[in-house]
């Protein structure tokens, strides 16, 4: 066991600039909009890889949002960093930077390239991520502690848990604040991230107002083609609209928006 700040032989960890945060009322235009009508907004922008793949649920989770704060973990080299001991270097890599300063609605987002066989966090450290107000955490990869972080209160998505630490076998974390690709998806931090049980899907921060609106929109008349068809409308009728129950639609948001 060692305390001294390790030569990893590379100027580690690789840092890059803070993202801006957004406007916190950006992030609650987002409370009610799910992952699957993020994902069919940007789809109709152009935007076609934005779900996650691969990682999923550890446990029943609530419909989550969070800014993205990036993680990146690389392949170990041995005249780098090889493994040995590394649980204590650790603590001088990306892996413990990246919790230093973390903001409340940050929502940590790792690469761990689908390593099978590195804990990218466990416990302790979703337990401090917590404490300073994260709101939920995407792994593609592996996490350990299982049994714990399902109690965490912290909403996790991942591929599976293995009693490994991070750098313990395949991957090491080299840096944070750096794009990242996870489950064949870009993440840049400062990202919006819209996750639920049918996965994490990632708004880019540009488009995050436009997706807000469109979406807002889109769940309102789906809520109201829910609604006439559950009371007998027809399927063909509702699900879309045609022109004639669109402006059926229309008049019914009318009615609700009018000052009494």
């Amino acid at each position: 066991m060692t305390t001294d700040t390790p030569d990893f032989g590379w100027p580690l960890p690789v840092v890059g600039e803070p993202p801006a945060r957004p406007d916190p009322a950006l992030l609650d235009r987002f409370a009610t909009i799910s992952a699957a009508t993020a994902c069919a907004i940007l789809h109709k922008l152009g935007i076609r890889r934005t779900w996650i793949e691969g990682p999923e649920p550890l446990t029943a989770v609530p419909h989550t949002v969070g800014v993205a704060r990036t993680l990146l973990l690389l392949p170990q080299r041995e005249d780098i960093v090889s493994g040995a001991s590394q649980e204590y270097v650790e603590r001088h890599s990306a892996l413990w930077r990246v919790f230093d300063d973390v903001a409340p609605a940050d929502f940590l987002v790792v690469q761990a390239n689908a390593a099978r066989r590195s804990g990218c966090l466990g416990e302790i450290l979703v337990a401090s991520f917590r404490n300073q107000g994260g709101t939920g955490i995407v792994v593609d990869g592996r996490v350990r502690d299982t049994p714990r972080l399902k109690v965490s209160q912290v909403p996790i998505w991942c591929t599976g848990s293995t009693p490994h630490y991070a750098s313990q076998d395949e991957l090491f974390p080299w840096g944070y604040h750096v794009p990242v690709q996870v489950g064949g998806v870009l993440v840049l931090p400062g990202d919006i991230i819209v996750a639920d049980d049918d996965g994490v899907v990632v708004v880019p921060a540009r488009l995050a107002d436009t997706v807000a609106t469109q979406a807002a929109e889109h769940e309102e008349w789906e809520a109201f083609s829910r609604d006439r068809i559950r009371a007998g409308g027809r399927l063909r009728d509702y699900y879309p609209l045609t022109e004639t129950t669109r402006r059926e639609f229309e008049a019914s948001r009318d009615g609700l928006h009018r000052e009494p």
